[in-house]
């Protein structure tokens, strides 16, 4: 169990608490990663956030991201676009015609663009970021 579970069964409300508790620093190494993703699942485990926790929570996850883009980072070199938009797909429970549906195209259009058989246009890409939530250059 890590000393940060161990001496607070409950995380403070004051972002200047939370500092005190844990400060926000650059994660040097996998066990602080692990000690500062540990404090993050206990604050999405919380039904509601003080403003305080929610500036630290977010504060956590972008040193978390920082940490893991140069040392956890995914190779995703090999990884066509149109796989891309297939995990995306299958990821959300989506089929072909879902996807014709949200670029709002005939139904099997859907099935050709999976199939490289159609080119996603710059409107396509524009709504699957949006859609997504994901950067357009995951799908070139």
């Amino acid at each position: 169990m890590s000393k940060l579970r161990h001496d607070q069964d409950k995380l403070p409300g004051r972002f200047e608490d939370l500092v005190r508790m844990m400060p926000p620093q650059a994660i040097a190494d996998d066990v602080q990663l692990e000690n500062t993703i540990e404090v993050i699942d206990r604050l999405m485990a919380m039904t509601k956030l003080t403003r305080g926790q929610a500036v630290y929570l977010e504060t956590l996850t972008q040193l978390v991201e920082v940490y893991e883009s140069h040392h956890h980072a995914i190779d995703i070199a090999d990884i066509s676009g149109i796989d891309s938009l297939k995990h995306l797909l299958e990821a959300n429970g989506m089929t072909g015609s879902d996807l014709a549906h949200l670029l709002g195209m005939h139904a099997s259009m859907g099935s050709k663009i999976l199939n490289g058989e159609r080119k996603l246009t710059a409107d396509h890409l524009r709504k699957l970021t949006e859609h997504f939530r994901v950067e357009a250059s995951l799908f070139l």
